[in-house]
């Protein structure tokens, strides 16, 4: 099986989550993974054996090889003897939509190559077929029916995943296997993606296929290289050499060699890498000539202290799946590996590492040409803003105000949305009424706010305002929030609000109409607003009371 995609790869988007795929796909693999994931270790590590992709003699690695002191509770896999029934059922339907999408991804790029083969450019087209990273963790231990809790340091529940068991794959979720899985979808190597001292969180297969340029078929090869060695393999085999300079800017040296020596190598042939560093989340280590070097850290921590990190020795051209810590018998060889790596740092401006949690690192305000403000105006029949430029409401009181005119007595439709079914919150008409949702991270039932005046014809200037009063357990901000028409409060209670971005891509702030995936069950995407007119939408995360903009508001709309 082949790992996740990495988020910051290219197309297709598979096989990173969300885990979608036809029903019938994933039907096609029931039952394939219930001896749950050390089993299927077992049982791939022996086929990758018995298919020459690892040595003879490979050792298996364990589940959870950290240390406690360095292991992120997060990350850690759980033996499968000991789920009970529903959590086997579950995390074994979560494989099996995995599989599911992959055998959907290979058919689609099947096509592709269906095509080039078609029209005669197949022979002379050269294709990289692989990953970009090791098999995703960010499922948690308990697996997941939305990412996007990973992405706020919020964790997943048994119960709540239990809910989604039927419809897993499906657009209902954003769903992502356990780390079990992850581990065993990395095997035979220690951990997984993000982890990038060991090969678990790095290594991935690859295949080349080029039939007028490489007279191989289907043998393995296993010089050491990395994805940095994609760019000078595709120049070479093009006769092309990466400039200097190009209109008239010095072009940084590539990092990589080329690979097409390996075209007509041996399959054990040296290989013509000497060196490779690895760095990620405040994680890191480093191959040289045969060896490696790993810093014992877990990402997205937050405990820093980098220069007390114990390091790891292996030799891998002996010892593929890292399975034995030879730094005792070798210091010398392990200290020249360090100061090799911190060398790279520094050629690569890897330094400062930075192990914070993905809702601080995600949650970053970038530089902008902009003066930082508390108040932002909006309106409508724009594209989405996205969210690393729109108003940010993460852990303040904040309050939306829009004047709009409601001109006929069927007016429906979304006048504020950001977000999407997974995280995200919108301000709308329905029935007459106005509703404000709060949907934190696709748990229901959603946080729902619905006035009790209907909305006849005429003007009004409506909105809600959250006070924020306390942080959660997990850092989500606890307050009031109240909903207004005019001055008058029509309903309020306790609510809840993100701590981190409420997605990772798409899903801008609109203004007038849901532009993605709806917030609310309540109304349908694009959800558009009818029957009436929205002249803008606030929203501030100053200081001022909803009240003192309700009259701002008002004294507008005198001046229309």
């Amino acid at each position: 099986m082949r790992p996740n995609r990495g988020s910051c790869g290219s197309a297709p988007g598979a096989n990173h989550a969300p885990h979608h795929a036809p029903k019938e796909y994933i039907d096609k693999y029931k039952g394939k993974f219930d001896d749950g994931y050390e089993a299927y270790r077992e049982w791939v590590m022996a086929r990758m054996i018995e298919k020459g992709m690892l040595p003879e003699g490979t050792k298996l690695t364990p589940i959870n090889p950290l240390p406690d002191d360095v292991a992120n509770p997060a990350d850690a896999v759980r033996p499968w003897a000991t789920l009970n029934d529903d959590e086997k059922r579950l995390f074994a339907r979560m494989a099996e939509v995995y599989a599911g999408f992959s055998e959907y991804t290979d058919v689609q790029v099947g096509r592709l190559i269906d095509y080039l083969e078609e029209s005669g450019q197949l022979d002379n087209t050269l294709v990289f077929y692989c990953a970009d990273n090791g098999a995703s963790g960010e499922g948690s231990p308990s697996g997941s029916v939305n990412e996007n809790k990973f992405f706020n340091n919020f964790p997943d529940e048994l119960s709540e995943n239990l809910k989604y068991l039927d419809v897993l794959g499906g657009q209902e979720t954003y769903n992502h296997y356990p780390t079990g899985w992850a581990v065993a979808f990395s095997t035979p190597y220690q951990m997984f993606k993000r982890y990038s001292e060991y090969a678990g969180g790095t290594a991935c297969p690859m295949v080349i296929h080029w039939p007028k340029g490489i007279k191989a078929k289907g043998e393995v090869r296993n010089q050491y290289h990395h994805s940095v060695d994609i760019v000078p393999t595709i120049l070479e085999a093009c006769g092309l050499e990466m400039p200097k300079t190009y209109r008239g800017v010095e072009q940084y040296p590539l990092s990589g060699v080329s690979m097409k020596y390996t075209f007509d190598a041996k399959p054990d042939a040296p290989t013509q890498k000497k060196r490779q560093y690895y760095s990620m989340l405040g994680t890191r280590g480093i191959w040289e000539n045969g060896w490696k070097a790993a810093a014992l850290h877990a990402p997205l921590t937050g405990k820093g202290h980098f220069d007390q990190d114990q390091w790891e020795l292996y030799h891998v051209d002996e010892d593929r799946s890292e399975s034995t810590n030879l730094a005792p018998q070798h210091p010398d060889k392990l200290d020249a590996l360090i100061k090799a790596w911190f060398d790279e740092a520094e050629i690569n401006k890897v330094l400062p590492l930075d192990d914070r949690s993905a809702a601080e690192v995600l949650g970053v305000e970038r530089p902008t040409e902009e003066e930082p403000r508390e108040r932002y105006i909006y309106y409508p029949g724009t594209s989405p803003v996205p969210e690393g430029v729109a108003v940010n409401v993460r852990g303040r009181s904040y309050k939306i105000l829009a004047d709009i005119e409601v001109k006929d007595s069927q007016c429906s439709g979304v006048i504020f949305a950001h977000g999407s079914r997974f995280g995200g919150h919108s301000l709308f008409v329905k029935d007459g009424k106005l509703h404000y949702v709060y949907n934190f991270l696709g748990i229901k039932p959603e946080q729902k706010f619905v006035s009790k005046t209907m909305l006849k014809p005429g003007k009004y200037t409506v909105g809600m305002e959250f006070t924020r009063e306390k942080a959660g357990e997990h850092g989500e901000s606890l307050g009031r929030t109240k909903l207004y028409v005019n001055d008058q409060v029509e309903a309020e209670g306790d609510m809840r609000t993100q701590l981190g971005k409420f997605t990772l891509s798409g899903d801008g702030l609109c203004i007038g109409r849901d532009s993605g995936d709806a917030v609310s069950e309540d109304y349908t995407s694009p959800g558009e607003f009818t029957g009436g007119e929205i002249k803008f939408v606030g929203v501030t995360v100053e200081k001022s009371q909803y009240l003192d903009l309700e009259k701002l508001a008002a004294a507008a709309f005198a001046v229309d």
